[in-house]
């Protein structure tokens, strides 16, 4: 996930295949498909494999540099790059694309990026009479035993039914990122709890008026960076794929008090991130925001947003409840699918062990790198840029909230948490109200999206 990752409205899956079925004149032909005859070395029915054959890969803005890089460095593979919006903010884009691939028999890409981390339940299972698009990557896709290499459990949510259908690009736990600089100059301790940084945020409000300790404008930084974060059980499903939205749980109701508190005395914004307002109202005056790691890239050193200088930001460990067992959220972290129908899966293996480990691989991802090896010395280079004000225990601080995400959250689900905050609660606050009144609402909104894509609520 990154900054060119906007959040716009998801559409319940059902009305989004009616539209990619009335739609099929908008397919972009051109990629690999099936060829006359199948090969079941790989462990499922793909098309016979051409060698040579072109491949075409789907990224998003963000992501067109690495396969830009891979098509420099392997110009005996003839690549077409095709930019999509990633499949961000739960648009549904990808499935969509897809939909009207498996209608038209052809179109299919080779490769794709997006950054959603739970297209595994409907990619790696048959649509409508049509294999599944995402190939299994672990018969012979990619090279016996690199899957391994990968960090513990950063492939569960691509793992279906024992086999593996995705590459993880990054990992991305929240943290909290703070400007040290400020926070040495107004003498306040970097908070560890969410209590104290409701208390820090009161101090703030009246020490130092107009100053920010985060927003809540975006979808991803109220509800995946915050709840998620908080435990709030409020999008789960068990393993009977019963969905439960528990907006009672103590959790929620204090992560919605302690949001409610901070945006009515100023220290919340509803000013998004990725907005021209953020930076303009806010580059000099936020004392600090839980975030992804890839707000390394995306809002701190971007000089479009913060465009913080060296040596004034650190990275605080997660926060968590007093008395509880640190626990975190996670906010994206996409993946790279190989195509079950590309004539090419050799070229695709290639593009997939390049662009999650590949030697342009630590520069060009924007967050922690999901592979081991490459996470390790991207984690060494940061340590050593002298950049952050906390280079002695910058790594420690980012691996430990890697290995401490909270797995109670649907993140495998196959609907987005993201639309019903910005439909019906962002919204809400921009009219004066607040999350806790309209929160019979969103507990609504999330029980109907779960129904109409096959869940049964409890």
């Amino acid at each position: 996930m990154s900054a060119q990752q906007r959040r716009s409205t998801r559409f319940p899956r059902l009305l989004v295949l009616t539209a990619a079925a009335a739609s099929l004149a908008l397919i972009a032909a051109g990629c690999s498909s099936g060829g006359s005859g199948t090969d079941s070395s790989f462990g499922f029915p793909a098309p016979e494999q051409i060698k040579d054959s072109p491949i075409t890969i789907w990224v998003d803005a963000d992501r067109s540099a690495i396969a830009e890089a891979f098509q420099t460095d392997n110009p005996d593979i003839e690549v077409k790059i095709e930019t999509y919006d990633g499949n961000s903010g739960g648009t549904n884009s990808f499935q969509t694309k897809v939909a009207l691939a498996d209608a038209a028999g052809e179109g299919w890409p080779d490769v794709v990026w997006s950054g959603q981390v739970n297209d595994a339940s409907w990619a790696a299972k048959e649509q409508n009479g049509v294999q599944a698009f995402a190939a299994a990557l672990d018969t012979g896709v990619t090279e016996d035993g690199w899957l391994d290499g990968y960090t513990a459990h950063a492939l569960d949510p691509v793992t279906v039914d024992g086999h593996i259908y995705g590459a993880r690009d990054n990992l991305a736990p929240v943290v909290f990122w703070y400007n040290k600089a400020l926070f040495d100059e107004f003498g306040y301790d970097v908070p560890e709890t969410w209590e104290d940084y409701q208390a820090l945020s009161d101090k703030l409000a009246a020490d130092h008026p107009g100053y920010i300790l985060g927003s809540i404008g975006d979808p991803f930084t109220a509800v995946l960076t915050d709840m998620w974060a908080a435990q709030a059980p409020i999008y789960t499903v068990d393993s009977d794929n019963n969905f439960t939205a528990d907006f009672s749980d103590d959790h929620t109701t204090r992560m919605i008090a302690l949001l409610d508190h901070m945006f009515a005395n100023g220290t919340l914004t509803l000013d998004g991130l990725f907005t021209p307002d953020w930076a303009a109202n806010h580059k000099d005056t936020t004392l600090g925001i839980p975030g992804p790691t890839w707000f390394i890239g995306a809002v701190i050193q971007n000089p479009d947003s913060l465009a913080a200088e060296p040596g004034t930001w650190a990275a605080g460990a997660p926060l968590h409840w007093a008395g509880e067992d640190v626990n975190t959220g996670n906010v994206g972290g996409g993946f790279w699918y190989g195509s079950s129908h590309s004539t090419n899966l050799e070229a695709v293996g290639k593009f997939l062990q390049y662009a999650t480990s590949g030697p342009q691989s630590v520069k060009l991802i924007t967050g922690l790198p999901a592979y081991e090896s490459t996470a390790s010395e991207w984690l060494d280079g940061q340590v050593d840029s002298d950049y952050w004000a906390n280079s002695d225990t910058f790594k420690e601080v980012v691996t430990g909230a890697a290995s401490h995400i909270w797995a109670g959250w649907g993140a495998t689900l196959s609907f987005s948490s993201e639309p019903a905050w910005a439909e019906i609660v962002a919204p809400a606050l921009a009219a004066g109200n607040t999350i806790d009144s309209v929160a019979d609402e969103w507990k609504t909104r999330y029980e109907n999206d779960a129904k109409v894509n096959g869940y049964t609520v409890k």
